[in-house]
């Protein structure tokens, strides 16, 4: 039996049953790694080692987290939960009706979409948006699956389809990673072989608003662990406000100067102390609470990375891949397919569709040339392979996050509210979708 299969089923279930996502991630690497025949030793060592590859990413969302603190200290999240409470109206006017319903909707779908590529602070801004929205959202009785199917979709589909920002990134990771692999292929290819998987996307995010979550769910009123009320909120001026923007600018071009989240977090970080927008006598606390909402996330990348380092090791992934070539027997249509299926197990496995390119394109690109793939349906094919899985997968961020902010009030189960709504919306169509296209272009 493959190990990497068995580790990944024993992950899923162990999350299912809500046992914690990293007891889940490394009691599925010490299985996956004995069945591979690394042994005890041999299973900790590569654990161990692959445990460092996820410090770089945890320090990342560290320095978000207290980035995206010292903004909200500004009062721009508050500025803009009243700019929404102003536009939906007084409870007894307008937030019956459903426009209010929309306008919350469009502004969370528009703000995940900027988070991957405008002001790629990515889940940071989740825990300050989100959790003082929920009073609102529990009145218009929206169904919070829906908010994580729409954050999902804004955290996922703009990497796919748009060269910038995080897209950037995982559009050179997939040409960089193919090429090495033998299919020269150049950044602006990427964009044109992701649209119709980025459609994929699309028809899940419009299934899920206006079919299976359209009707109204109910939740109790609880006072939240954080408190959000006026009294606590930030007190905000136009100084305050101008500032917190010209910090978030900042911090993304450092970012894409610098290619790194922790420097860009720095630089924007910087402009608000330097431009007195946060006090240095607070900055102490406000990092350290901005590191402590982002903790878990990045102890579960962390030991994502350890699961991946210990499936790599086993060589089982290239096994998984080569049984599916010699079931494939020179069929494009099923190798399409057993491709694509492949990129979603290992994805879901390791919760990183960056981290999945480097392990699949390897063994894809000459596969799919021996196929008969023309390069953009290789390109097609790799990137949403590895794209695949990163909605729904219990250990990716991309459901982590929602759920840090939806889950305030512990209303919202991580599995059975992000994790499954995600996979169901999103993971098919987008299967169907890059599969289309594999066969077309």
């Amino acid at each position: 039996m493959n190990a990497v299969v068995i580790a990944v089923i024993i992950m899923l279930v162990l999350s299912l049953l809500r046992i914690n996502v990293v007891f889940s991630l490394i009691t599925g690497a010490l299985f996956g790694g004995l069945i591979g025949g690394l042994g005890m030793d041999g299973t900790v060592t590569a654990f161990s080692e692959g445990v460092g590859g996820g410090a770089n990413v945890a320090l990342s969302y560290a320095m978000l987290g207290g980035f995206a603190v010292a903004v909200s200290s500004t009062g721009l999240p508050e500025a803009l939960v009243d700019f929404i409470l102003k536009m939906i109206g007084k409870k007894e006017e307008a937030r019956s009706q459903k426009l209010p319903k929309a306008l919350i909707l469009l502004v969370i779908l528009v703000m995940a979409c900027f988070s991957q590529n405008v002001v790629p602070v990515h889940i940071a801004f989740i825990p300050l948006l989100i959790p003082p929205l929920l009073g609102i959202m529990n009145e218009l009785r929206i169904d919070r699956r829906l908010i994580a199917s729409i954050l999902t979709f804004g955290l996922v589909t703009p990497y796919m389809l748009l060269p910038v920002g995080f897209g950037q990134i995982f559009q050179g990771i997939i040409a960089t990673n193919m090429t090495a692999s033998g299919l020269e292929v150049t950044l602006e290819q990427v964009p044109k072989a992701m649209l119709l998987p980025a459609a994929g996307m699309l028809t899940g995010l419009l299934i899920a608003v206006f079919f299976t979550y359209r009707k109204p769910r109910d939740y109790k009123e609880l006072h939240l662990a954080v408190p959000v009320e006026s009294e606590t909120r930030a007190r905000y001026t136009t100084v305050g406000l101008i500032v917190a923007v010209v910090a978030i600018v900042v911090a993304l071009v450092a970012q894409i100067w610098t290619e790194s989240m922790v420097f860009g977090a720095l630089a924007g970080i910087v402009v608000l102390y330097v431009l007195r927008a946060v006090r240095f006598s607070e900055a102490d606390q406000l990092h350290t609470n901005g590191m402590r909402m982002m903790a878990f996330i990045g102890f579960v990348m962390i030991a994502a990375s350890g699961f991946a380092n210990v499936m790599g090791v086993t060589g089982d992934v290239e096994t998984l891949v080569e049984n599916a070539a010699a079931a494939i027997g020179g069929n494009k249509a099923l190798g399409a397919f057993l491709m694509l299926l492949v990129g979603l197990l290992v994805t879901i496995g390791i919760g990183s569709s960056f981290s999945t390119i480097p392990i699949i394109a390897t063994i894809f690109v000459p596969l799919a040339l021996e196929l008969g793939f023309s390069p953009m349906a290789v390109i097609a094919l790799v990137g949403t392979a590895g794209a695949l899985g990163d909605a729904g997968s219990p250990a990716s961020d991309s459901t982590l996050g929602p759920t840090s902010g939806l889950n305030a009030d512990e209303q919202h189960d991580h599995i059975r509210d992000s994790v499954i709504p995600t996979f169901l919306h999103y993971n098919i169509p987008v299967i169907i979708f890059g599969w289309i296209a594999a066969m077309v272009l």
